[in-house]
């Protein structure tokens, strides 16, 4: 039953929206880290904000509604997946540290 399942599939297809999935994820959450980081420094933060998060909406629907169209669901669930991976992947590297003389519980 399950190789029934998975021999419809497109491995190659689903390589390619995997990738993309994390193309798309490093850039709305590298997008969102740089525009956060740029806040301090802008004559208006509200506005750079909006912009940003309309700009990183944008890309990212549109990518997946493409990967969703020409690849069908099972792209559009790869291609998820590869989003979430991204933010995981970014998370982990630009997250918050500890100062180096911190107390750790």
């Amino acid at each position: 039953m399950t190789t029934d399942l998975l021999a419809g599939l497109d491995g190659p297809l689903l390589a390619g929206a995997l990738l993309a999935g994390v193309g798309l994820g490093a850039a709305f959450f590298g997008g969102l880290w740089w525009t956060v980081r740029r806040l301090p420094t802008v004559n208006h933060p509200a506005a750079w904000l909006l912009a940003s998060l309309v700009l990183r909406f944008a890309l990212v629907l549109a990518g997946l509604w493409w990967l969703v169209t020409e690849g069908g669901a099972e792209a559009g669930l790869a291609a998820a997946l590869g989003l979430a991976l991204a933010r995981w992947a970014l998370v982990r590297r630009l997250g918050p540290r500890a100062p180096t003389g911190a107390l750790r519980p």
